[in-house]
């Protein structure tokens, strides 16, 4: 698996640009626009849902949505830069492995959000609080992004068991 993603990056020309002196930073702050654009708007959706802000009508943040599934996409995208470039320092790395972990209970989180509870959250007053199971489900994207933000921020200090030079 490392061998056929370091290949494609290798082909593609991604690994070339991904460690030119611009190609990481690059990405990275792409990386971290898309997480504003993401936490930004399912975030702030979440804590509605939680009770906070309870003034701001609930339709009014979902209409934010469509910038985190824009942030989410280009997370994807960059991300996969990171992961084809150096696929040795995620795919067996706890931390990476967990974020992957958060990324999916998120995502069936807020499958289940809209086949479930959305329809009922749609009527919720401005100033009221949606059903407890409305308030589950955005307490649960909240946990499990927080848990992809921070095992994000862990991949890079993971040492894994071996060494693969005698400095390291």
């Amino acid at each position: 698996m490392v061998d056929l993603l370091l290949n494609f990056a290798q082909v593609s020309g991604v690994y070339a640009f991904m460690h030119s002196a611009w190609g990481w930073p690059i990405i990275e702050s792409l990386h971290f626009t898309g997480m504003c654009l993401l936490i930004g708007s399912v975030g702030v959706f979440d804590l509605r849902l939680l009770g906070m802000a309870r003034r701001v009508p609930l339709q009014a943040l979902h209409q934010l949505i469509p910038f985190g599934i824009a942030g989410f996409s280009l997370n994807m995208l960059s991300g996969t830069m990171f992961l084809v470039s150096a696929p040795d320092q995620y795919l067996f790395n706890p931390a990476f492995q967990t974020k992957m972990l958060m990324i999916i209970l998120a995502g069936m989180n807020m499958l289940l959000f809209y086949r479930t509870a959305m329809g009922a959250v749609r009527t919720v007053p401005a100033d009221a609080l949606p059903a407890p199971r409305a308030r589950l489900m955005g307490g649960t994207s909240l946990a499990c992004w927080s848990m992809v933000i921070i095992c994000g921020r862990l991949i890079t200090y993971y040492r894994p068991p071996y060494h693969w030079c005698f400095w390291c």
